[in-house]
């Protein structure tokens, strides 16, 4: 077994195990909802893909399936964590089969639990899209980045800057997108009376982004402060906006909370690739 099989083998082992836990955590979750009264917990209450209202003595069966498809969708996303290849067309080709392979496992489990309708469906394929785009944004920069570097310099990269701020430059641009761009964007597509896009937006792609990004630049460059700062103030800057402009969406999804969650997940990215920088300095100066 070569080496990239065998690290295909365990990203997706442990996407499979991850998908498990989160699929344990939505059945505590559902055991704890009630329309009616305080939340309290009932026992697990696991999706069953639509197999009790058939046949209750299946249920087990709609259950394991619906755990299946978790893990499955699990595996998906611990792959994506590799390099799919090297040339710029069959990346783009692989991408596209995995996004497509991806949102086919996220639609079945969605059609046998929840969705009835083609509208249904968007709610899961749109937040899926966004996070495949803001993931692989994150990666072109970080990419772009490297290229620019070897055309200037023939593979000889300049010295670091002070906090890495020069090499935090690209990844700021992304930070406005991610921090200011798209959640106006969102804000003006979403319906403002049930703001499920914004509530996504906050509690989803926002954390997602700002650590795969803040993952990509310190797997890079090492600690980057700047980068976290930088996702904090266009945040602030977005909620500062939002409160002078009145278009704070209903049930309070921007406030400091977002810049919080943001200024987080991209430093605990920046950290953990930064971590990764340093192990794979040290070993490849133990290699010469």
């Amino acid at each position: 077994m070569t080496d990239t099989k065998r690290q295909w083998l365990v990203r997706a082992a442990a996407g499979a195990l991850a998908g498990v836990a989160v699929h344990l955590l939505l059945g505590y979750l559902l055991g704890c909802f009630s329309l009616f009264g305080p939340a309290h917990f009932r026992g697990f209450q696991f999706p069953d893909c639509g197999f009790s209202s058939w046949n209750l003595h299946l249920e087990w069966m709609g259950v394991l399936i619906s755990f299946a498809l978790f893990a499955l969708f699990g595996a998906e996303v611990g792959i994506a964590t590799l390099p799919f290849a090297d040339s710029g067309r069959e990346l783009v080709t692989r991408s596209l089969i995995h996004y497509s392979v991806t949102s086919a496992t996220a639609c079945l489990w969605a059609g046998l639990n929840v969705c009835s309708t083609p509208a249904d469906y968007l709610t899961f394929l749109v937040p899926l899209t966004l996070m495949y785009v803001i993931v692989w944004l994150g990666r072109w920069v970080g990419w772009y980045t490297e290229v620019a570097a070897i055309r200037e310099k023939l593979g000889l990269a300049p010295g670091p800057s002070p906090l890495h701020w020069r090499e935090s430059l690209p990844h700021v641009g992304f930070a406005a997108f991610l921090c200011l761009a798209l959640p106006l964007l969102l804000w003006l597509v979403d319906d403002h009376r049930i703001p499920v896009l914004s509530v996504l937006y906050c509690w989803l792609l926002l954390p997602v982004g700002g650590f795969m990004s803040g993952l990509s630049l310190g797997r890079r460059h090492g600690f980057c402060p700047v980068y976290p700062a930088a996702c904090a103030l266009f945040s602030l800057l977005l909620v500062v906006g939002a409160r002078l402009l009145d278009i704070v969406a209903e049930g309070g999804t921007l406030g400091g909370t977002t810049i919080f969650a943001v200024l987080i997940a991209a430093l605990a990215g920046n950290l953990a690739g930064a971590a990764r920088h340093k192990i794979k300095t040290r070993r490849d100066s133990h290699d010469r």
